[in-house]
């Protein structure tokens, strides 16, 4: 979850964790229907309110 609400790409997570793209997809929609989350946006709002936003994780920074 930390890499969505970070801003990463489905395909900068999988090469991130070593896993398939196709993995990733289906993680970041049972995160979202588990949440309850309409959008990305409401995942962040949720994240931030939940204080879960990990600043060390950026979508410029190197593996």
């Amino acid at each position: 979850m930390e890499c969505i609400i970070s801003g990463l790409m489905n395909k900068q997570i999988a090469d991130r964790l070593g896993i398939s793209l196709i993995t990733v997809k289906i993680h970041r929609a049972h995160i979202m229907k588990k949440m309850h989350a309409q959008s990305l946006a409401d995942l962040v709002r949720m994240s931030e309110y939940l204080n879960l936003h990990n600043k060390e994780i950026s979508r410029y920074k190197n593996k």
